[in-house]
């Protein structure tokens, strides 16, 4: 069962590519060719900690605890281009998860399928299945430095952005073009109409996911965005894209980093954020400002940042459901801080042992706390309050037989004032390891 869709990937992409392409044109094609295989070994463990809105006394009947355990096995292959004015090619994705340990009343880690059925997200008395997989394709073509690929797709952009902080990567079905051809500039034009969750085997209509909007109907048949990012100088790079999820929203984000060298090992780093985001139709009522700044000092191995999000207007911020990341500074590993009219800080300091001869050994941690919006229990209204704390240790082995092997420990805790569902203790282990192929 391991190497069926794996084996079925790599068959499928090799014969389509093969009856594809004339053999004169194929040596580029083979030559150029990438694949590679991540082993992605996740243990997850989510405690629910109180619930906020029952009286005292009350008993709380929810669900305490996640924690399931997990095998991934990610097979990406990306083929060269053929040779001519225009280059055809093909990229494949292979999924497999396999599920270690999991049991009725520890499900819905995501690290799995299934868990919620019903109204208000009740819990099944099923357990998560033993596994689940899926294939998926690119075909592409390029003319000198820009690319269209259609089929599967994982986006990364301002607008968009495919989630991997699970055991497998969400993905797209839909069509991208990016281009390069104006040194400096990349342009990026997309359409998405279907979406493969994190944990789930077969492609989804888009929905919506942002916070506190009036939506009718949460299923979209599209989404498109069209930007890009400018070098404007050797130390400032600016970025704009304009989205729109069909009947649900549109919007207009803005990005600006700057890097600027302060000598010997020293840099200090500015990122600044703006989306504007309103419905688009009648069928809801999206009205969000979200302003986000972060800036980061950089001293040899250290790292000290100070990050500042703003959410205001009717509604919190807007972007796709399911397995997509917002582009929020303060998005973070449980909370993305992103109510409406919601303001929050960040403190974080990273450091990297390889400046004290320790290489592959990583620590971060970093404290967001958010307060100003709306908490509204048993009919009355006052502020909302939340905080989290998170802390990564990651560990790349260098060299020996367990060389390019990854451990990372994330470990975070959040408390807030208004849902038992961000009061949690959480522990994730990920070990991970990408055998080459070609």
């Amino acid at each position: 069962m391991l190497k069926t869709p794996i084996a079925r990937g790599v068959a499928l992409a090799t014969l389509g590519a093969t009856l594809a392409i004339p053999t004169m044109a194929q040596a580029a094609f083979i030559e150029d060719t990438k694949a590679g295989l991540e082993l992605r070994n996740f243990y997850f463990n989510r405690d629910f900690r109180g619930n906020p809105t029952l009286a005292p006394g009350v008993a709380d009947t929810g669900q305490n605890k996640r924690e399931e355990w997990a095998q991934g096995f990610i097979l990406r292959v990306e083929s060269g281009f053929t040779e001519g004015t225009v280059g055809f090619g093909v990229d494949a994705l292979g999924l497999l998860g396999v599920k270690l340990d999991s049991g009725r009343g520890r499900v819905g880690s995501e690290l799995l399928p299934g868990a919620f059925t019903g109204t208000n997200n009740n819990v099944t008395n099923d357990a998560a299945p033993d596994d689940y997989s899926s294939v998926g394709f690119a075909a592409k073509a390029k003319v000198a430095q820009s690319v269209l690929k259609v089929g599967t797709l994982q986006v990364k952009n301002q607008a968009i952005s495919s989630s991997d902080s699970r055991l497998l990567p969400a993905t797209f079905q839909g069509g991208q073009l990016v281009s390069k051809d104006i040194e400096g500039l990349t342009l990026d034009l997309g359409y998405l109409n279907r979406h493969n969750w994190r944990n789930s085997s077969n492609n989804q209509p888009l929905n919506w996911g942002g916070k506190s909007a009036s939506v009718t109907d949460s299923e979209s048949d599209s989404f498109v965005f069209a930007g890009g990012t400018y070098k404007l100088t050797n130390d400032l790079t600016g970025g704009y894209y304009y989205s729109k999820l069909e009947d649900i929203y549109k919007q207009h984000s803005f990005n600006l980093v700057h890097v600027l060298p302060l000598g010997d090992q020293q840099s200090l780093k500015t990122d600044l954020r703006y989306a504007r985001s309103t419905d688009d139709g009648s069928n809801s009522n999206v009205d969000n400002k979200a302003l986000g700044a972060m800036v980061t000092y950089s001293l040899s191995g250290h790292s000290f940042g100070l990050g500042y999000q703003k959410m205001s207007g009717d509604t919190g911020f807007a972007y796709v459901g399911g397995s997509t990341d917002p582009f929020l500074v303060n998005y973070v590993q449980i909370n993305d801080f992103a109510n409406a009219d919601e303001r929050s800080w960040q403190a974080r300091y990273d450091f990297n042992f390889a400046s004290i001869g320790i290489p592959g050994l990583t620590f971060m941690t970093r404290y967001i706390t958010g307060d100003n919006f709306d908490r509204t229990i048993g009919g009355v209204t006052s502020e909302g309050k939340q905080w989290e704390r998170d802390t990564d240790i990651g560990y790349t082995f260098q060299d020996g037989a367990l060389k390019n092997l990854n451990v990372k420990w994330r470990n975070a805790t959040s408390r807030n004032n208004y849902s038992r569902g961000t009061n949690i203790d959480e522990n994730r282990l990920i070990v991970s390891y990408t055998i080459p192929l070609m």
